[in-house]
C-alpha cells in the first residue's frame, strides 16, 4: 500500500451494466438501463463501493438529447436525472457506507466535440439535469469537458439556479495523442489556460477523464504549477482514464463500444495511478472500460482518506 492518502472514484458504468444483463443499445448508451432497469444502476454502484470507491457518480451521463432523444429528453430529462440520483443515493444508503454522490453533469452536445458547443443552449440542456439531481448529490462532477467554455458556462448556471452551494469539480478530456510536450485538451486549448479559468471560477477540484493513462500525467503537472503560481493550491487535482485505444480526432464518445486495451489490467493501472498521484493528484478511479476489480486493486493499493 502506497502511504499517500488519495480519494478513491468509482470506475465506468457501461461495462458494468452490461455484465449484469442491462439493456444497452445506442443511442440511449447508458441511459436504457436508467428507464428500463434502474435497479441495475443501483447494483452497480453498490459493486463499486463494495470494491472501495468512496465517490459514486450519477448515471446521468447520456440523459442529452443526442442520446435520448429530443422528445424524450423534453418530457422526461428531470424526471430521469431524478432517478440518476436516486439510485446512486440508495445504493449508499444500502451499503451503509459514507460514500459521497457525484452528480454527472455530461457534456451537452456529444462527447470530445468541442467544436458542437452552442452556449445559447446550455441553459436549456443542463437546467433539468440540474434540477434533477440536486436533492441527491453531494457535489457537482462537470465530466469529460473538451473545451474550457462549457465548465464556465455550467458554474455561471448553477449559480443562477441557486445551486451553487455544492462544490463543483470538473474532469477534462485531453487529446490521446500529444505531439507536443504542452498538455491540451481536445479543443486544442492548453491545460494551463484551463486551471487558470478554472481557479477563477473557484472550483474545488479539477480533474482529467475519458482519455488514455499515458497523457495524464504531464497535465496533472500543468495544472499544479498554474495552482501554485495562483496562490491557490488547495485545489484538489485527480484522474480517472479510459482503457480504449487512443480515439481519432473526429470521434465521438459511445459510438460503438470499444475494445478494451488488454494491457490495462487492475495492477497495471495501479502504475500509472501511482503516477498520477506522484504528480499531485489526490482523486484516483476510472473512466470506460475500468471496472469493479480496477478499483479494489486501488483501493488496496493507496491510503483511502477522508473525502469530506
Amino acid at each position: 500500500m502506497l502511504n499517500q492518502a488519495v480519494n478513491i472514484l468509482d470506475g465506468g458504468m457501461s461495462r458494468e451494466l452490461e455484465k449484469r444483463g442491462a439493456p444497452f443499445r445506442q443511442p440511449e448508451w447508458s441511459a436504457l438501463a436508467l428507464i428500463e432497469t434502474p435497479e441495475i444502476v443501483r447494483d452497480v454502484h453498490q459493486a463499486f463501493i463494495r470494491n472501495g470507491a468512496q465517490v459514486v457518480t450519477t448515471n446521468s451521463y447520456a440523459l442529452v438529447p443526442f442520446h435520448i432523444g429530443e422528445e424524450r429528453f423534453n418530457q422526461e430529462a428531470q424526471l430521469l436525472a431524478y432517478r440518476a440520483g436516486d439510485m446512486a443515493r440508495q445504493a449508499v444508503q444500502l451499503t451503509g457506507d459514507n460514500a459521497q454522490v457525484a452528480g454527472s453533469l455530461p457534456p451537452l452536445f456529444g462527447s470530445y466535440r468541442a467544436d458542437l458547443f452552442e452556449a445559447e443552449h446550455v441553459e436549456e440542456i443542463a437546467t433539468p439535469l440540474i434540477q434533477g439531481l440536486a436533492p441527491h448529490v453531494d457535489f457537482w462532477l462537470n465530466e469529460t469537458q473538451s473545451l474550457i467554455a462549457e465548465p464556465k458556462a455550467i458554474k455561471a448556471l448553477l449559480t443562477k439556479l441557486g445551486h451553487d452551494d455544492k462544490p463543483l469539480w470538473v474532469s477534462f478530456t485531453l487529446e490521446d495523442d500529444q505531439v507536443t510536450d504542452v498538455p491540451r485538451l481536445r479543443s486544442g486549448e492548453t491545460v494551463a489556460e484551463a486551471a487558470a479559468e478554472m481557479a477563477k471560477i473557484g472550483v474545488e477540484a479539477m480533474l482529467f477523464n475519458c482519455c488514455q493513462p499515458e497523457v495524464i500525467e504531464s497535465a496533472i503537472a500543468a495544472a499544479q504549477h498554474v495552482f501554485t503560481e495562483a496562490g491557490v493550491p488547495n485545489i484538489k487535482l485527480g484522474a480517472y482514464a479510459n482503457a480504449f485505444a487512443p480515439q481519432r480526432k473526429d470521434a465521438a464518445a459511445n459510438e460503438d463500444l470499444d475494445e478494451v486495451r488488454a494491457d490495462l489490467t487492475p495492477p497495471a493501472y495501479v502504475v500509472w495511478a501511482e503516477k498520477w498521484v506522484h504528480a499531485g493528484a489526490s482523486l484516483i478511479g476510472g473512466c470506460c472500460g475500468i471496472g469493479t476489480d480496477h478499483i479494489a486493486e486501488l483501493s488496496r493499493h493507496f491510503t483511502p482518506s477522508n473525502i469530506k
